[in-house]
């Protein structure tokens, strides 16, 4: 082989690596580097000072301090999905598994989730229908963040064609739901829509599953808006759970759908 041909040969080497480490990085933003307090950090060390000094949310959406940084929390876009936001607190929790959660002067996080749910229409340039958008929370054990974190999205246009097609199964107290949904069994139970402002999901799934109050850390829950007829507004509410003995987690995140498909249906 000639010098030239040594040359070229180490070139295209060199390519071919610049162009895998390219595409790894494509696919492992940013915030994989930063480790599993990368979301606290976004919300503790730039949202919250930048909002305290120049009233300006950056590089988050929202901060929310109205009850203090104990009741606070801020709404991030995501880096997953084209209109999926995150509700974070702006105190210290680690997720699901912490008695925080259900302590009696607990914020309700999840109807703050809710409330805040039109920056994903505002993302979409387009109204995204009650009974299209869900919340969830993945189990300690499918979490890639070791910061409380509720998701806000599009729910998944199958797992709303089940619910809706099933509705008057669901009862109002935790049973479980006599169908699979994206191929994962769930507990289930429904929840009026004025409902959420008082009854916090956290409390509900820990008091109405005597199972999961005992193992909170392995519970996976998504909080789903549906008609139960038309006119008349409410949630699902749905648990799942996963095995820390077998290392199997739990990931209501999956009941959300990240592409938006049933708002570009619109």
């Amino acid at each position: 082989m000639s010098h030239q041909q040594v040359r070229r040969f180490r070139a295209l080497v060199v390519l071919g690596l610049l162009i895998v480490i390219a595409i790894f990085i494509a696919n492992h933003p940013p915030r994989f580097f930063e480790g599993r307090d990368a979301l606290w950090k976004i919300a503790h060390d730039k949202c919250v000072p930048d909002q305290l000094a120049h009233q300006s949310p950056a590089p988050c959406a929202l901060v929310d301090l109205k009850g203090g940084a104990a009741q606070g929390y801020v709404i991030l876009k995501d880096l997953r999905g084209i209109a999926q936001y995150l509700l974070i607190p702006t105190r210290r929790i680690s997720g699901i598994g912490s008695p925080d959660l259900i302590a009696p002067d607990a914020p309700n996080y999840w109807a703050a989730a809710w409330e805040n749910r039109h920056f994903v229409s505002e993302r979409l340039k387009r109204d995204v229908a009650w009974d299209k958008i869900g919340l969830a929370i993945n189990s300690s054990l499918s979490r890639s963040q070791d910061q409380l974190h509720i998701h806000i999205d599009c729910v998944r246009p199958d797992v709303r064609v089940a619910l809706a097609a099933r509705i008057g199964e669901i009862k109002t107290t935790w049973s479980p739901l006599p169908f699979k949904l994206a191929g994962q069994r769930y507990f289930a139970r429904r929840l009026k829509a004025a409902d959420l402002a008082q009854q916090n999901p956290f409390k509900l799934l820990a008091e109405g599953l005597p199972s999961a109050g005992a193992n909170m850390g392995e519970e996976s829950l998504a909080v789903i808006g549906v008609a139960f007829n038309p006119g008349e507004n409410g949630f699902v509410l749905l648990a799942t759970r996963g095995a820390h003995d077998n290392g199997v987690g739990a990931h209501a995140e999956q009941l959300l759908d990240p592409r938006c498909a049933v708002a570009q249906a619109d």
